[in-house]
């Protein structure tokens, strides 16, 4: 056996850093912030918007809280629970293939499709979109580059056309209303609308951001990045570069004055990088889109479905051109296909290799890349089945999993809290970070059992 190197490595610079936060705001953009926040501004106004502060700001504290221990391991938190026993693997297996098998983004992606190019059949694109998000992740050299260029290319398109198109359409009240938003004040309510759907509101709050399990997803990005003691490790390669069997478990680095200097900026360095670019872009995202639907379609009578983005759009081309407006649909199919390609692609990570945890023992090498894509190509077999047989309306279906999604989130918040505690204390989260991890599992309890009072 190899000898283990103790020593923390230098921090790279903060443009170097770049990249792990652009795939988990990848996964995010389609849902929460395409969707469902618009969704629910265009029934209550901009009074809501607040959740999505608060969703995204509770998700930063938990994602940097994941880095942290991957940071000073160089493993994945799953690998961190697993020394606990099998029980926390078989949650994780179980908690993240039931809300993230349903194929709601490439549902509602296809259908945009269909509205710019009726030509297209809903079902059978939404097929040949599943089968695209496969060949992009089997291809390439490694799963981390492969998805890290695919997400930083298709963000770098969609954020910037909605920023200049919200710029363009929105007005002063609108901007007044999302300023009185973020504090809880809308029109004739407080924090929430009377007669809102509590199960909406805590699906957009979940989806503020990752959502569920998928942010558990950071430990594998920031440590295939080569971020802290996660250089020591060996990430995924995809199917063109071969399947080869290595050790998913890491260990501490030595707790000497060196590496704790270096620790301080490793520490600071990925605080900075997600404040900017989880947090800051997501953050921007979620209000601008907010924005852009009081200005298009609040007050203006639509149906169900993903018929408030279609009138959106309507009003869009009445207000530029009609070109402008399918332009705005299809860079929204284009967002719901990348957050469909970064689902399936974290989703399969989790579940894998918590697969193998089931029956892992300390030291064995595992062939992850192998089982990862077992596991994926098992999930888009599902999904083009489901689609096959009826899926049907993707709103219901996305706020179905963003539901599932929360419970999940609460958990995570609870384990993170507890895995991290146990680091030594040179390195541990102070009380603050703990109080915050503590408030927003307390704030998922509330809703879920309001939301379960109520059925």
């Amino acid at each position: 056996m190899p000898k283990l190197n103790d020593q923390l490595p230098e921090p790279i610079t903060l443009k170097q850093s770049i990249g792990p936060s652009f795939i988990l705001l990848g996964l995010a953009l389609g849902s929460g912030e395409l969707i469902m926040w618009p969704y629910l501004v265009s029934q209550y106004g901009l009074g809501i918007i607040w959740g999505g502060l608060v969703g995204i700001t509770f998700q930063y504290f938990l994602n940097t809280e994941i880095m942290r221990y991957t940071l000073a391991w160089g493993e994945s938190v799953f690998v961190g629970w697993r020394r606990w026993g099998r029980l926390i693997p078989a949650w994780f297996v179980f908690s993240t293939v039931i809300p993230w098998a349903l194929p709601g983004f490439v549902s509602a992606s296809a259908t945009m499709l269909n509205h710019v190019f009726p030509i297209l059949p809903v079902r059978l694109t939404a097929m040949v979109l599943i089968l695209l998000t496969g060949i992009i992740i089997s291809s390439g050299k490694t799963l981390y580059k492969t998805m890290s260029h695919v997400q930083t290319t298709l963000l770098s398109i969609g954020v910037p056309f909605v920023a200049i198109l919200t710029l363009y359409m929105a007005r002063g009240t609108d901007w007044s209303a999302l300023m009185r938003g973020l504090v809880g004040i809308g029109e004739g309510y407080r924090w929430l609308p009377e007669g809102i759907a509590l199960g909406a509101f805590l699906g957009a709050f979940a989806y503020s951001g990752g959502g569920g399990n998928l942010n558990l997803s950071q430990s594998y990005y920031i440590k295939e990045k080569g971020m802290g003691m996660g250089k020591y490790g060996t990430g995924i390669k995809t199917l063109l570069s071969g399947l080869d069997s290595h050790r998913i478990d890491g260990h501490l680095f030595t707790l000497s004055g060196s590496n704790l200097s270096r620790w301080a900026r490793w520490w600071r360095l990925v605080c900075i990088e997600h404040a900017l670019v989880f947090w800051g872009i997501g953050l921007l995202t979620i209000l601008m889109l907010g924005t852009l639907s009081m200005a298009t379609a609040h007050g203006v009578s639509s149906g169900g479905g993903l018929s408030f983005f279609f009138k959106e759009a309507e009003m869009i081309g009445l207000a530029t051109h009609n070109l402008i407006g399918h332009l705005f649909v299809l860079v929204g199919a284009l967002m719901l296909f990348t957050t469909q390609l970064g689902v399936l692609e974290s989703a399969s990570r989790v579940i894998a290799e918590n697969i193998l945890l089931l029956k892992y023992k300390h030291d064995q090498e595992v062939n992850a890349s192998k089982m990862f894509y077992i596991v994926l190509w098992c999930e888009l077999a599902f999904s083009a089945i489901f689609l096959y047989f009826g899926a049907s309306e993707p709103r219901a279906i996305l706020t179905l999993g963003a539901i599932l999604n929360a419970a999940a989130m609460m958990v995570a918040f609870v384990l993170i809290l507890f895995l991290n505690r146990r680091l030594p204390p040179t390195i541990r989260p102070g009380f603050s970070r703990q109080l915050i991890l503590l408030i927003a599992a307390s704030f998922f309890v509330y809703f879920l059992t309001k939301i379960w009072g109520g059925l």
